[in-house]
């Protein structure tokens, strides 16, 4: 059988019905860009708390990054947590750090409270050092983060990581088992039911087109010009992630948006998905150019990476299924002759500093920049930014830090630059 180009984990979910043929609202009091994560966890919060909340969405539901992903709920950061302190002080970091665990508690409560199926379980994520000099290193990071942010980790010596995977590649692991794994798809459709269930109301195949301060009977508001027409709105709140568009420049030029690629095989025996993986971790391995992979809750290999810097296209998915498929088998030999079935990329969102950003810009709210920490982060900052709009102070230590954009301003929102970013980062793993 042909690998399919379809997302697996749509596979398996129904998403929320919504009515094509319902009118856009004259005037709402907050207008969100994208039903991913970031844009259904605001909805769903203000219309908690007594909003009238639109959401607009160019393609449907979770169509982007939020149903595309490995399904991992990471705790951390991109950056190193030295990399953390050095830039941003150890009173900031340790908030940041803090509010990296808060996610993971705030999507496991969310799924609680909605009753959302996704299969979410602590299952714990897994670091692998593919050179002795990265293994080396996470008895340093392990140290620093258990006493700067009073959170342990456990590092894993290679004499011992067969406890962990049934690989024999790498030099050692490093263990976090507050991380935890989910079902992207269903998440996002509980997600949007739950925010429909709230009062928040989606639009589907509502692509914005330009969001303009304009007066209203006196009074200053956003005119939000959409394929479907026009709404008013007091407040708006971005959370487009790496699907950022020309409605907002200026936050387009901060992203970069970054193809990722995943591979799923045929359903796995028991005892061959124990072999792999005996605890059931989420994995990643310690590259700039890295691998990332899991069980999915069927027992199917989940494998992705970077094998494409550029977004998606068909002919860039033809070639990563292969690229991947020789990843997987490097890392599992035992996978050989195991049938891969589905192959489907995504986009991510890298800001140039590779940390998350939330604010204000221009007067319009927004949260965005997860590069790979999507799924947890993105809940949460939707909920911290719904606060925020709501006028309350909540605690994000992601708010008003440095939003740099490209040197030299080099960079209007198309990233011709990523077939270099790919060389210069396969490079640097050479190198290091």
């Amino acid at each position: 059988m042909p690998i399919r180009e379809q997302n697996f984990w749509l596979t398996t979910a129904t998403m929320p019905q919504t009515d094509p043929a319902l009118p856009l609202p004259g005037g709402v009091n907050v207008a969100i860009i994208g039903a991913g994560f970031t844009g259904l966890s605001a909805a769903r919060t203000l219309a908690k708390l007594g909003a009238k909340v639109a959401v607009l969405e160019a393609e449907t539901i979770g169509w982007g990054a939020s149903s595309r992903n490995g399904g991992m709920v990471l705790t951390g950061l991109k950056l190193g947590v030295n990399q953390l302190i050095s830039m941003y002080g150890r009173e900031r970091a340790q908030r940041m750090y803090a509010a990296s665990l808060a996610t993971i508690d705030c999507v496991e409560r969310l799924v609680s409270e909605a009753k959302i199926d996704c299969d979410f379980a602590r299952s714990g994520h897994l670091e692998v050092a593919c050179k002795q000099k990265h293994f080396d290193d996470y008895a340093r990071q392990a140290e620093v983060i258990a006493r700067e942010f009073n959170h342990q980790l456990r590092v894993v010596p290679r004499a011992e990581l067969q406890s962990e995977i049934g690989s024999s590649i790498y030099y050692g692991g490093m263990v976090d088992t507050a991380s935890a794994g989910l079902n992207p798809a269903r998440y996002v459709a509980g997600l949007a039911q739950a925010a429909i269930t709230a009062g928040a109301t989606v639009f589907e195949n509502t692509r914005v087109e330009k969001i303009e301060r304009e007066d209203q009977h006196g009074t200053q508001r956003w005119r939000v010009t959409t394929s479907r027409g026009a709404l008013w709105a007091r407040e708006v709140f971005v959370g487009t992630s790496g699907y950022t568009g020309s409605a907002t420049p200026a936050l387009r030029k901060k992203l970069i948006p970054i193809g990722s690629y995943i591979i799923t095989t045929e359903v796995l025996p028991d005892a061959l998905a124990r072999e792999l993986s005996p605890r059931n971790r989420m994995i990643y391995d310690s590259k700039n150019y890295l691998y990332y992979y899991r069980l999915t809750p069927d027992q199917r290999m989940l494998f992705g990476g970077r094998a494409a810097f550029f977004p998606e296209t068909r002919d860039s998915i033809r070639k990563s299924a292969e690229i991947l498929r020789r990843g997987m088998i490097d890392v599992y030999p035992q996978l050989r002759d195991v049938k891969v079935e589905h192959v489907w990329g995504g986009t991510l969102d890298f800001a140039f500093d590779i940390m998350p950003h939330a604010g204000l810009m221009d007067g319009i709210y927004y949260a965005v920049g997860y590069a790979g920490h999507g799924v947890a982060m993105a809940t949460w900052q939707g909920q911290q930014m719904a606060h925020m709009i709501a006028g309350q102070k909540p605690e994000n230590p992601f708010v008003g830090i440095p939003f740099p954009g490209a040197p030299l301003g080099l960079y209007n929102g198309k990233p011709w630059f990523l077939p270099f970013a790919g060389a210069w980062y396969k490079f640097l793993d050479w190198v290091s």
